[in-house]
């Protein structure tokens, strides 16, 4: 399936190396007093780990000879001691700050990905999964956690301490240490021709990892839809065959850094060999002394292991490069659905108002169809209109435009007179109340479920919309009243006792335009009288929107709206409708004789 111009790239342009990771250094340059202790500390421990081999010089040199002095050996020891106490106080200091520079920069990352996606318009998680969202929210960032916690402060070290290594050798040995300039050579070229494959691959092996995740979200969130109809099979080899394909791509960066690390070892201790034999040659012909091999061998292994690991180290560096360019594109996406630089003040007092004036409009996941076409609606103060047609007649689109998530490509939409490109979302919005077809609650307690539609209402306000919304018996007696929490997407509740908070939510809300969206379509016999009667006392002195497949709920709205394939087909009271044949008729004759059937 082709993907729209605003949907998230499955791969991702190729980035050159580790570009990507300046977005981490800059989110890390935020704390420059912990950037600095873990920098000095770095720098600290990697002299002393290259002032243990020179202390060893020394040692050997005048400590183990035949006529030694107690005094020396003494004071050869206590130097070498206090190396390895400055050693390990610096090593311990280093990963305090580097340690917490990972969880902090993960940490402002997530939220300002979290900030990002929710100034973006629905269409947005209409384009890309949620699920991989939040994989990129998750997976991705506990590699950059890895990478600045663990990973950049082993890289750094490594090259402080084998460039300090390297100097070193020359100042022992200047001839004999040529060895390892062309080691670096080779270890050079090797970056370059791996590093950018490694990385394309590293930032595929992510994609295809996010897959995997929002798999198991989704899955696992239809547990019983997938239960129930004997699917698991089918669910098992698709998830099989997705964690398969994570696995192949894992197998081909594996491959490449299994070169890389085969030409790292290969060349660094070949390189030290080299050294070390030049060495030996050189005691034997009495030009080099016992220590100076002693300290030449020890600072040789010491610039191996930081060489060799720099192959490891690079592929880590260059997996989190991956990483950091999903989350980049997170942050850089941009909201189609924006306040204008000066945006327009809604009038005051609200009157609730909403005009639709010739407006057309598709989705941009299905750009070749109209949702709805050259549609004009104007609803006065205080009037309830239904919305009534059949399924894809272009019902919830009104809503969906009435809330400013979409703009229109053609025509224009007003509220209290003001062109709603002319004025704030937020404030749009905040003349709105939504109750959907089924009451989305959050895992959280009664108590800030129902405040969600005024945040700041008092324990009275609450009440007194729960009462409004006949869900005060049910909520008393939850075990903990209002802060009883009730579970994942409300299930300690059932359908109706959802919907009622639901609507207790618009009570709080108290704006002057509501939008109802089959709100009772779901509900059994019991729950939709109780539901409508709350319903009945939330529309009033209010302008109300109402979608609805059940005719009989919206016999009484002051004027019925019949929509097909994208248009206003015809418009009056419900006997007017009735006695005018069309296709509300049709509709109301169907279902008519179905409830009398029953």
């Amino acid at each position: 399936m082709a993907r729209s111009p605003r949907s998230l790239p499955a791969e991702g342009k190729p980035a050159k190396d580790l570009g990507p990771l300046r977005m981490i250094w800059r989110e890390a340059l935020k704390y420059p007093r912990q950037v600095s202790f873990a920098l000095v500390a770095l720098l600290i421990s990697s002299a002393a780990t290259l002032a243990i081999p020179y202390r060893f010089r020394v040692i050997i040199d005048r400590a183990f000879g035949a006529h030694a002095d107690v005094s020396v050996i003494n004071h050869s020891f206590y130097y070498l001691f206090m190396i390895v106490v400055v050693l390990g106080l610096a090593s311990a200091i280093r990963f305090y700050f580097v340690s917490w520079l990972g969880e902090r920069v993960v940490a402002d990352l997530r939220r300002r990905v979290q900030d990002n996606l929710l100034r973006l318009s629905p269409g947005f998680f209409e384009e890309n999964s949620p699920n991989e969202i939040s994989s990129r929210m998750t997976s991705d960032t506990t590699v950059i956690d890895q990478v600045v916690g663990t990973t950049v402060s082993l890289a750094l070290r490594n090259v402080i301490t084998g460039l300090g290594g390297i100097i070193m050798l020359f100042v022992l040995a200047p001839r004999e240490s040529s060895f390892l300039v062309g080691g670096a050579l080779v270890i050079a070229l090797t970056l370059r021709v791996f590093g950018r494959k490694i990385r394309n691959i590293s930032r595929s092996s992510q994609d295809r990892i996010a897959d995997v995740g929002a798999m198991v979200a989704e899955v696992l969130g239809a547990m019983k839809i997938v239960q129930g109809f004997n699917q698991e099979t089918r669910e098992r080899k698709r998830f099989a065959d997705t964690v398969e394909a994570a696995f192949v791509t894992a197998k081909r960066r594996i491959r490449l850094r299994s070169i890389m690390t085969f030409t790292f070892i290969t060349v660094v201790f070949g390189a030290i060999t080299g050294l070390m034999w030049e060495g030996a040659l050189g005691v034997a012909r009495g030009s080099m002394t016992g220590g100076t091999i002693a300290a030449l061998v020890i600072v040789g292994v010491i610039v191996s292991g930081a060489f060799g690991a720099l192959s490891d180290v690079y592929g880590s560096l260059l997996q989190a490069a991956g990483a950091a360019s999903r989350l980049n594109e997170l942050l850089n996406a941009k909201p189609d659905i924006a306040p204008p630089e000066r945006p327009q003040a809604l009038p005051e007092p609200a009157r609730g108002s909403l005009s639709f004036d010739h407006v057309t409009f598709r989705y941009p996941t299905r750009p070749e169809v109209s949702a709805i076409a050259d549609f004009s609606l104007t609803v006065e103060p205080g009037e309830t209109v239904a919305i009534v047609g059949p399924s894809g007649a272009g019902k919830s689109t009104i809503f969906q435009l009435a809330e400013r998530f979409y703009d229109p490509q053609l025509g224009t939409i007003r509220i209290d007179g003001v062109p709603l490109t002319s004025a704030d979302p937020a404030d749009i919005r905040r003349r709105m109340a939504l109750v959907p077809q089924e009451g989305t609650l959050f895992a959280a307690s009664a108590r800030d479920n129902l405040r969600y539609g005024e945040w700041d209402a008092s324990e009275e306000a609450i009440w007194d919309a729960a009462r409004t919304a006949n869900a005060e018996d049910f909520l008393k007696a939850l075990p903990q009243g209002l802060d009883t929490f009730l579970g994942e997407g409300g299930a300690r509740l059932s359908g109706g006792q959802r919907q009622r908070v639901a609507i207790a939510r618009a009570v709080l809300r108290d704006a002057p335009i509501l939008l109802l969206d089959e709100a009772t379509s779901a509900l059994d016999a019991e729950s939709e009288r109780l539901v409508q009667q709350a319903l009945e006392r939330l529309m009033k002195d209010r302008t109300t929107l109402v979608i609805a497949h059940r005719l009989a709920t919206v016999r009484a709205a002051d004027r019925i709206v019949v929509m097909d394939q994208g248009r206003i087909v015809e418009q009056g009271t419900h006997a007017e409708l009735q006695a005018g044949g069309g296709l509300y008729a049709r509709l109301a004759a169907l279902q008519f004789e179905d409830v009398e059937a029953a």
